[in-house]
């Protein structure tokens, strides 16, 4: 197997650093981003040459066109282009301000789509590539709260679904990585930030961060093997439930979707009108 040149944002912690640990460990090249090249320093004394430090905030177009192009020149091509920064906003539908939530998006789509954008003519070029996109068990279901950030991964689908569509023919391969919850500092202060606080949804508070208090959490590191089959595989799916309680939780969703259009069908049928 020739050995792969991944692009990775977000490398800094959680997924991302265990993602590109993984890569490195098993001979591939990485350039890792992050918004604070310091925090991905030690990737190159214990990797040497195989990794590339670039410092990257995802919000700055001209920042990721310039990095996606200086990891290039820098391997003479990318294999995997694996869009994993982002962070949750939480905040009720009510009690968030437009601002957050523009920034939330700047981050979570717009920042996915600008490295994408980057990639695409030189992915093209070769002839190759395998875009990775990370979506979330909340890019399947919305739960209260975090609408927000689920709203931001339902657009990452979306994205990342018409994209295969558009790209199959050059060769270039899409997934979408759908996580579960995960031991990771997701909800640390580092990847959360938390709107104003209204009263009237203390108890909506309350129920929620107690039931997230007792929810199961995957080992992070376990996800790592998974990852490398995907990118391995001759045949990557387009979606990849990361984790054994995404599978369950888009099981019930989508009964519950279809049995409504269901009931509903003769009266959707009535608006469809009677031309030809």
């Amino acid at each position: 197997m020739t050995n792969k040149v991944w692009f990775i944002t977000g490398a800094s912690r959680g997924l991302g650093r265990i993602w590109a640990e993984a890569a490195l460990s098993r001979g591939d090249k990485v350039a890792a981003t992050a918004r604070t090249l310091e925090n991905i320093s030690e990737f190159k004394d214990r990797f040497g040459d195989a990794v590339l430090p670039l410092a990257l905030d995802v919000t700055d177009a001209g920042q990721a066109k310039y990095a996606v192009q200086q990891a290039h020149e820098h391997f003479g091509r990318l294999d995997v282009i694996l869009n994993n920064a982002g962070y949750t906003l939480v905040g009720t539908t009510e009690e968030a301000n437009e601002s957050d939530v523009r920034e939330l998006f700047d981050a979570n789509y717009f920042g996915t789509l600008r490295v994408i954008q980057a990639a695409l003519p030189l992915l093209r070029q070769q002839g190759s590539g395998h875009i990775l996109g990370v979506s979330s068990a909340m890019g399947i279901i919305a739960a209260p709260l975090i609408g927000f950030y689920c709203a931001s991964k339902w657009a990452v689908e979306a994205l990342h679904d018409s994209l295969a569509q558009e790209v199959n023919e050059f060769g270039i391969k899409v997934t979408l990585l759908e996580p579960g919850a995960f031991a990771t500092d997701f909800g640390s202060p580092l990847s959360m930030k938390a709107s104003q606080q209204l009263e009237v949804y203390d108890e909506l508070r309350k129920t929620v961060f107690g039931r997230l208090s007792t929810e199961h959490r995957g080992d992070p590191q376990a996800t790592a093997e998974a990852i490398l089959q995907i990118v391995d595989a001759q045949d990557p799916p387009l979606r990849f439930a990361v984790g054994a309680g995404v599978l369950p939780l888009a099981r019930g969703a989508y009964a519950d979707r279809l049995a409504t259009w269901e009931a509903w069908e003769a009266v959707s049928n009535k608006a469809q009108g009677n031309l030809a």
